[in-house]
């Protein structure tokens, strides 16, 4: 399989502007993101999608490469999407990596790709054991429901029958998709499921495509706030 990793990357952020230009001990956050990614065996290109001449230069000045997309994509998913219509070469699968985790394990990477080899597989994420049951309750950490085989059933931000005898994961934002299946989910309309919850994945389990979900022992360091990266550094150090 020909597979791309693609980090879509915005510098509008209301909470954050100018994020992935943000400096982490020397080098930008999404310099620290590319170079995780070309770390990844899986990987046979990696590109950063990005709506802004700032960023795509930067990319360019440190050896990486970019592409400039629209500023009208409402989602990272539509921004790989134009990616993948833009390239001349073709490629299966590609991998949307979040472009706020600039430590993120190569190793998860592989592990989306390696979720591929059954042909079934359309959609492919991670999803980590909850530790910290504060995390059960908390809706800015979406968690993931699948069966025994690993395949999604639904996504929410709460749960709300919460028991103790149940083990719960909490999503990972890392997600693969067949190259034909990111063309056609990006033509999808909202539903409703996806709009009460704020989660696009549920637009796809809603059109009943199927999504694996690879459980991982990793979890990155993201930023959303500059306190984030006052944080990343303190740890790194």
């Amino acid at each position: 399989m020909n597979i791309i990793g693609i980090i879509p990357a915005r510098y509008g952020s209301s909470r954050f502007p100018g994020k992935p230009l943000a400096d982490i001990l020397g080098k930008s956050m999404i310099q620290r993101v590319y170079e995780q990614c070309k770390k990844a065996s899986s990987l046979a290109e990696v590109i950063v999608a990005t709506d802004d001449e700032r960023i795509f230069n930067h990319v360019l000045n440190f050896g990486g490469k970019a592409i400039m997309t629209s500023c009208d994509h409402p989602s990272g998913t539509d921004r790989c999407n134009e990616v993948i219509q833009t390239l001349t070469e073709q490629y299966d699968i590609a991998i949307n990596i979040q472009g706020d985790e600039p430590y993120i394990n190569p190793e998860q990477i592989d592990q989306v790709a390696n979720l591929f080899t059954e042909t079934e597989v359309s959609i492919a994420t991670l999803a980590k054991k909850i530790e910290d049951k504060k995390i059960i309750s908390d809706i800015n950490s979406p968690k993931a429901i699948f069966d025994a085989n690993g395949i999604a059933q639904n996504f929410c931000r709460e749960i709300t029958d919460f028991s103790d005898e149940k083990t719960y994961f909490k999503h990972i934002g890392i997600y693969g998709y067949r190259t034909k299946t990111l063309a056609e989910i990006c033509k999808l309309s909202p539903s409703k499921n996806e709009i009460n919850e704020r989660l696009e994945q549920l637009r796809w389990l809603d059109n009943n495509y199927l999504i694996k979900v690879g459980i991982t022992t990793h979890e990155g360091l993201s930023v959303d706030t500059p306190e984030d990266i006052a944080k990343i550094k303190a740890q790194m150090r």
